[in-house]
């Protein structure tokens, strides 16, 4: 196995970090494919606790090349500023790598996304307002500016002054705004591509090589399904392809060199912002869950909205992304739970539905089937094999498997790095 993905498989804020930290330990590259400085992951080393943004999981290792692919949009300011504190930590970054080809967040971004979140008043989807919508919407208008230009004075300052022009009048003629100063802007970033300069590189051709010497490569993704641009709840989804296929894209990775799919799985469910969430729990319930599993994000501090396990979405993600198998993450957070609840299916008006909802309005009316379990009531925290973990924990973990019909890969009964039962190995 040289190329494994990992991918989360609700709404984010799955895990991720901890299962990608986990599996870089054997890896030589770690790839971050896609998404912007939006998407933090927490990384717990020992005491303590580190807070990502862009910088792929795998940097608190040394020795492992770091890797921001083609996909990523990249915010100069935040990205140094990460930069600086990892190393103020001690991180080691001499083996990061930057895509010539990202995309640049610049200020009008930041405003923009700032004034449409403003204008949509309460029909608003709840961005993080870090300019990462309106970058990938240039990328896609084919108005944007790539980490290439940006390394070329002459080129970037051409391509900022038409850039500026079009969305100052964006920002008068619809919001009424004074709109962004070019020259400011141009003095600003032209100091930013001094500092990046050693890291940039044409990381599409750096992985491939990798991949034909051998080396052993986690693409590790941001956010997850239920927030792809395709494919999840549109539009409360983020502005990239945070699947499988995604990361092959978003890296410049052919996908017949991916030789395994993990998807990464939270015990309940948690989303962050507005859209339809089916088996969100709104009392005690869901309030316990919260705080045993400390649900605020990473970067916005914003309390997630806690739910039960979502099979529906699941199986989705594992129909999308072709899953191999499945890291179960904060099972240790449902502990104190006497009885637990699985969402196995949805009723809408009365018929159940066998795929999932496209339309808001239908996601918005269904009502959640559910399955009820006996919980462990009993710490898990320590457990270091899966045959010893309570018979309840594991007929909870079994029902997963079989309903989703993916084998159960890995577990985390904690943040630990030691706090994870690995029943594949993969790479050993």
């Amino acid at each position: 196995m040289s190329a494994v993905i990992v991918i989360g498989t609700q709404w984010g804020d799955e895990g991720k970090g901890k299962i990608v930290d986990y599996l870089a330990q054997k890896a030589d590259y770690v790839v971050r494919s896609q998404g912007g400085s939006n998407a933090g992951h927490t990384v717990v080393v020992g005491n303590t606790s580190y807070k990502l943004r862009l910088l792929p999981s795998g940097i608190l290792y040394k020795g492992k090349v770091c890797v921001l692919g083609n996909g990523v949009v990249i915010d100069p300011k935040i990205f140094l500023e990460e930069m600086d504190d990892m190393a103020r930590q001690g991180v080691d970054l001499s083996q990061l790598r930057i895509s010539n080809r990202a995309h640049i967040i610049l200020p009008y971004h930041r405003l923009l996304d700032r004034l449409q979140e403003e204008r949509r008043g309460q029909e608003k989807l709840g961005t993080t307002q870090n300019g990462i919508g309106p970058c990938y919407m240039d990328k896609s208008s084919r108005m944007g500016i790539r980490i290439a230009d940006l390394l070329d004075a002459g080129v970037f300052k051409q391509k900022l002054k038409f850039n500026v022009e079009v969305q100052n009048d964006i920002c008068r003629n619809v919001y009424g705004h004074a709109g962004v100063d070019c020259d400011s802007i141009l003095t600003e970033y032209l100091a930013y591509a001094d500092r990046l300069r050693p890291y940039i590189v044409d990381t599409t051709t750096l992985l491939n090589r990798a991949l034909e010497e051998g080396k052993k490569i986690l693409f590790e993704g941001a956010q997850a399904v239920m927030l792809d641009l395709d494919h999840g709840t549109y539009p409360f989804v983020t502005s990239s392809n945070p699947s499988a296929g995604g990361a092959c894209v978003g890296a410049g990775v052919g996908p017949s060199r991916i030789d395994t799919v993990i998807g990464v799985v939270k015990a309940y469910a948690t989303r962050v912002g507005e859209g339809p969430f089916p088996s969100e729990l709104t009392g005690n319930v869901g309030e316990t869950i919260r705080r045993e599993g400390h649900e605020y994000g990473t970067v916005t501090g914003r309390a997630r909205r806690c739910g039960w396990l979502d099979a529906c979405v699941l199986r989705y993600a594992v129909c999308v992304n072709g899953l191999d198998y499945l890291a179960v993450t904060r099972l240790d957070i449902l502990s104190k739970l006497a009885k637990l609840k699985l969402c196995v299916a949805y009723r809408h008006r009365g018929k159940l539905l066998d795929e999932y909802p496209a339309d808001l309005n239908t996601l918005g009316e269904v009502e959640p089937v559910y399955e009820e379990l006996d919980g462990w009531l009993t710490d898990i925290s320590r457990i270091r094999a899966y045959d010893d973990l309570p018979d309840n924990a594991k007929r909870y973990l079994a029902r997963i498997s079989e309903i989703s019909r993916v084998k159960l890969g890995i577990v985390s009964v904690g943040p630990a790095r030691d706090q994870t039962i690995d029943l594949i190995k993969i790479w050993e």
